[in-house]
């Protein structure tokens, strides 16, 4: 049996009227960026809400997730989403099919393959896309999730141009429209995607997704099905403290579901006990990922979480704040930072899953919520000390 869902109709619905509005001084046309920590429901949002809302107002909807394999270039799964959207419908292949030289199509589409479309191809992605929009005279939605993984790869840049382009042939009165739903866990690293004239959606809306409300949380109490009712004010504040993520109460009430001598009136004390648990289960597995850094990966993460957007990873004033955390973390050692020490560092912390690189080579830390831990077990202290 499939997990009950929470329903957000009336903001799938703005978003909607939104998104799909051509008011003057509109900016939706560039696309909408949609921001929003990891693990906070906006997926869920994405996949249950607003997509069947976008096709209830007619248009057609191709959603990727660019987080679900990582190892597979961002480019590659744009196009794929593409090319099963046009498998769909024949006369779109059909036109296609002429616009590669060919005068018929073999039926199961033997002649024509899809796999002419795409970055590099005889037909290209902003062709493929006009003509799906004219074969079916409806607005076109690409729901991109985790958007920002985009631009790790010089193909995955090449793919939001390539998407640019499309955007602005079928956004012309020709056409019946594109538009691009970025959504991303950071901000910052989203933001990389709209705010110089360099990137392909500049001036796009970056907006903060709403968190999940006092409406959610009365209706996890009422379906919780414990040994015993849950104060949704209580709860609410749990779920505040749990920095508004559905899987931490989830799991907590799995604990407790699965504690059959509970007595029915403990049922709230032992819920947000287990909340409190679940929190710190959650900061443990990320600490002893950091514990067990070295000294110099330790250095770079803690001066790059510190710094923030201003982190220059090989500046002369950065290697003297990675020397300072060098001398009071490991006061014994011998290493010192150096761009090639330095950049191996981050390597490593990429691959820990700690630290994320723009292809550009712009550093962020893979999860915002990384800084916090930091901060709240006293790890970044060290960077704001004077130095002597």
């Amino acid at each position: 049996m499939a997990n009950p869902v929470f329903h957000r109709p009336q903001l799938a619905d703005q978003m909607v009227r939104g998104l799909m509005a051509s008011a003057v001084g509109s900016a939706t046309a560039s696309g909408l960026f949609l921001a929003a920590p990891r693990r906070t429901g906006k997926s869920t949002f994405v996949r249950e809400d607003l997509r069947p809302a976008l096709q209830t107002a007619g248009a057609i909807v191709m959603y990727v997730d660019l987080w679900a394999n990582k190892q597979t270039d961002p480019e590659t799964v744009i196009v794929a989403a593409v090319r099963a959207e046009l498998s769909k419908h024949d006369g779109v292949v059909a036109r296609l099919a002429k616009s590669a030289g060919l005068e018929k199509v073999a039926v199961g589409g033997v002649a024509f393959s899809l796999d002419r479309i795409g970055l590099g191809k005889e037909v290209s992605l902003s062709w493929a896309l006009t003509a799906l929009s004219d074969e079916t005279k409806k607005p076109i939605v690409l729901l991109i999730d985790e958007a920002q993984h985009a631009i790790t790869t010089e193909a995955g840049y090449d793919a939001l141009f390539a998407l640019k382009a499309a955007r602005d042939e079928l956004n012309s009165s020709e056409h019946h429209g594109l538009r691009i739903v970025a959504i991303g866990s950071n901000r910052d690293k989203l933001a990389m995607l709209r705010n110089s004239k360099d990137q392909a959606f500049f001036g796009a809306p970056l907006v903060s997704f709403p968190t999940l409300g006092q409406d959610y949380i009365e209706w996890f109490c009422e379906g919780v099905g414990l040994a015993g009712p849950l104060n949704p004010a209580d709860v609410m504040k749990l779920f505040e403290r749990a920095s508004f993520r559905p899987e931490i109460i989830g799991a907590a009430a799995d604990a407790l579901r699965f504690d059959f001598g509970l007595d029915p009136a403990d049922v709230g004390a032992s819920f947000a006990k287990a909340v409190g648990e679940q929190i710190e289960e959650a900061d443990v597995q990320t600490l002893r990922v950091i514990h067990a850094l070295t000294p110099l990966q330790s250095a770079v993460l803690r001066v790059l979480a510190f710094e923030g957007d201003k982190y220059a990873p090989f500046e002369t004033s950065t290697m003297e704040s990675y020397r300072a955390v060098l001398e009071s973390i490991a006061p014994d050692g011998t290493v010192t930072p150096e761009v090639s020490n330095v950049q191996q560092a981050l390597i490593a912390l990429q691959d820990k899953s700690l630290v994320w690189k723009e292809k550009r080579g712009v550093y962020s830390l893979e999860e915002s919520t990384t800084a916090e831990l930091l901060r709240e077990y006293g790890l970044l202290d060290v960077c704001a000390a004077p130095r002597a």
